[in-house]
């Protein structure tokens, strides 16, 4: 597991590292990257309402 602090680029603040992974060789091999910045005065700021991460819900099966 990766050790370093990660920053925001855009106002230095701390923010969380997060996996994301990439194929190499037929292989998933994670990476990890910087995440969202939660500081509300950065012009980089990320609202937790609009993750683009999240999956959308599945249709529900039709009844038969």
């Amino acid at each position: 597991m990766d050790r370093e602090q990660r920053v925001c680029p855009a106002c230095g603040q701390p923010v969380q590292s997060v996996v994301r992974r990439h194929k190499t060789l037929g292989a998933w091999v994670p990476r990890w990257t910087a995440g969202p910045c939660h500081n509300q005065e950065c012009e980089a700021y990320a609202d937790a309402a609009a993750e683009p991460d999240q999956k959308p819900e599945a249709p529900a099966a039709p009844a038969s």
